[in-house]
């Protein structure tokens, strides 16, 4: 918008940009000026009198309902808007252009689905003004056309459930109609509908699957045995041989490690890797990292030097010759390089090692082993080890095998979809009854849980166990509202990092209140819930100059937060505030909590409304 404005483009006429600036003035009258300067006021009013506008979160919540009046009466020709345009508000244009077909969920971009795509170009063409609308996806190296049309051509779109029972909630279902009429209740949610509709599908798979088996189990029937009990006697012998293997591995590591050690400049060795033995001289030692053990530097008939790793090597590693290395050998040097590497063939030539097939390493003799040694005994006096069709019938085993896992798979996820809402609210509410919400039988709400009712907050019991513990007793105004906006603020992950200040008297509850975060998440892990948001003091500076009275453009210099964000999020603290002099049983954080609300909703924060 800022880029056409400097072009000098304009899309209204002078009748148009008069309407537009009454309106505008009107809409912004409440606004003090002395903040009119910092929250751009004129340079956006300059743009809606040229019939240009942007939309976005960071906006002022009066701003954005004034581009939306003012693009609805067609004053304002073109907004350059993010989805906030296009969701929730009635917003028809005549045509609908899409940068990317990417958007930013808060972590990192995704592709958008087709109902997001049909929610944005459902804008196009204005109910009675317009015959057709249009939507226009600017192309882009990647663009896929035919997943383009996929997009617009969807109709049908799924709809997920992201409900979950909050702590909050499940004090309040407990108090007002009993644990097991609770559990019932949210049986019936559409969560658990969605779950248990999945489950359908599954059900019948295994359905499918076990006529499949029984088939499978009718092909591998051997007239002369039980080939079930012959095939577990395979089974146990592949794996009896592969854990011998294993260990076999392991033990030759461990001497190819230590032989390491042992070696010496001028050792002549079997280098690693290759169909044919390769050979070269040891150079020196190159220490290794942390407990890794060294590993030698050499010299390769090709004339080229390289480190090898300790664990490259899969057996002991031994000295088969020496080669004398010149005093301060300077192993840089291709003509010093060049003679060694000769001195080497030279050795080589003299043991005729020059092409020997290089040795592999063995697994440990099986035939040591006296549990394979059995297990062997017992496969081959099993009936079934004689018949003739012995391979046939394990490969059906096999089949067999494989299909009962996946089908034993299924049966666990039907197992842990159904009732997951009701266990989540279980295990919610046995974790409140162990910090003393509810009574120890989790049945009954007790005084702490009634403080915890009157919370509604994404933080709720964060909120609860900070009252319980008095974090924020004997804080002023000022400081409870920085303390307490640690816990509706969440930085962009491009912002990331701690705040370089902090309010002194603030600091100290903001500590208490990570402390109880940790402790608290640890105790969610425990139960196996989901874990609550950690503190985010990144706003705490702010609001506490906010709250002291100090103008709107300092605040937001030092903040460096757009003006519609530091408004959207003291409004969402006003309102935590609120519910903390409400909740709170000390006669002192409920007067300061008042005395907060009261110093954080001034200025354009009064003035303006949350939508």
């Amino acid at each position: 918008m800022q880029q056409c404005a400097a072009w000098g483009l304009r899309l209204t006429t002078p009748e148009e940009g008069k309407a537009i600036r009454a309106i505008a003035e009107e809409r912004c009258s409440e606004i003090p000026s002395s903040d009119l300067a910092v929250l751009g006021y004129w340079e956006w009013l300059d743009g809606l009198e040229r019939g240009l506008a942007a939309h976005h979160a960071g906006l002022l919540p009066v701003f954005k309902e004034t581009v939306e009046h003012l693009f609805a009466a067609g004053l304002v020709k073109a907004v350059f808007a993010t989805e906030t345009l296009a969701l929730g508000v009635n917003m028809p244009a005549r045509s609908v252009v899409l940068e990317r077909l990417v958007k930013w969920n808060g972590q990192t971009h995704v592709d958008i689905t087709p109902g997001e795509y049909t929610q944005l170009t459902g804008r196009a063409g204005r109910r009675g003004i317009d015959v057709e609308g249009h939507a226009v996806v600017l192309w882009a190296p990647g663009t896929d056309p035919e997943a383009v049309a996929g997009l617009a051509s969807r109709r049908t779109f799924p709809l997920r459930s992201s409900f979950r029972p909050t702590y909050n909630m499940a004090v309040n279902l407990v108090e007002q109609v009993g644990r097991e009429r609770a559990r019932d209740i949210l049986e019936t949610s559409f969560a658990q509908f969605q779950a248990d509709r999945a489950v359908v599908g599954q059900a019948q798979q295994i359905k499918n699957q076990q006529e499949a088996l029984r088939g499978y189990t009718e092909a591998m029937t051997c007239h002369l045995g039980d080939f079930h009990e012959y095939f577990a006697l395979r089974q146990a012998v592949g794996e009896r041989e592969k854990e011998l293997s294993r260990a076999g591995a392991a033990q030759r590591r461990a001497q190819a490690q230590a032989s390491v050690e042992t070696l010496a400049p001028g050792d002549v060795i079997a280098l690693p890797g290759g169909r044919r033995a390769t050979f070269g001289v040891v150079l020196d030692l190159v220490p290794g990292r942390g407990f890794d053990g060294p590993s030698p530097r050499v010299l390769s008939q090709d004339r080229q030097v390289r480190t090898i790793a300790a664990e490259d090597f899969t057996a002991a590693v031994e000295a088969i010759a020496r080669v004398r290395l010149p005093k301060q050998f300077n192993w840089r040097s291709p003509q010093e390089r060049r003679d060694l590497a000769s001195s080497l063939r030279n050795a080589l030539a003299e043991i005729g090692g020059g092409d020997v097939p290089r040795r592999r390493g063995g697994a440990v003799a099986a035939a040591e082993d006296p549990v394979l040694a059995d297990l062997r005994q017992r496969l081959r006096a099993h009936p079934c080890h004689g018949c003739a069709d012995r391979e046939e019938h394990a490969r059906w085993a096999v089949r067999e095998e494989k299909l009962r896992r996946d089908t034993q798979g299924l049966q666990r996820k039907i197992e842990g979809r159904t009732g997951t809402i009701a266990r989540t609210f279980d295990r919610v509410c046995d974790l409140l009854a162990e910090l003393g919400y509810l009574t120890p039988d989790g049945r009954a709400v007790t005084d702490a849980g009634r403080t915890l009712r009157r919370i509604n907050a994404e933080t709720d019991l964060l909120v609860a166990q900070c009252l319980r513990q008095g974090v924020w007793t004997g804080l002023s105004p000022a400081d409870l509202a920085a303390a307490v906006s640690a816990l509706v603020h969440e930085s962009r992950r491009d912002e990331g990092g701690r705040p370089e200040r902090t309010p002194r008297k603030a600091e100290a509850a903001i500590g208490a209140m990570h402390r109880l975060w940790s402790e608290l998440t640890d105790r969610e892990d425990e139960h196996r819930v989901p874990t609550t948001r950690e503190p985010d003091p990144g706003l705490a500076w702010a609001v506490h100059r906010w709250a002291s009275g100090h103008r709107l453009d300092a605040v937001l210099r030092d903040a460096d937060l757009a003006a519609g964000d530091f408004v959207r999020r003291c409004k969402q603290l006003v309102d935590l505030l609120d519910q903390v002099a409400v909740a709170s049983l000390d006669p002192g954080v409920r007067s300061a909590a008042r005395d907060a609300v009261d110093v954080v909703r001034r200025g354009v924060v009064a003035h303006t409304s949350l939508t």
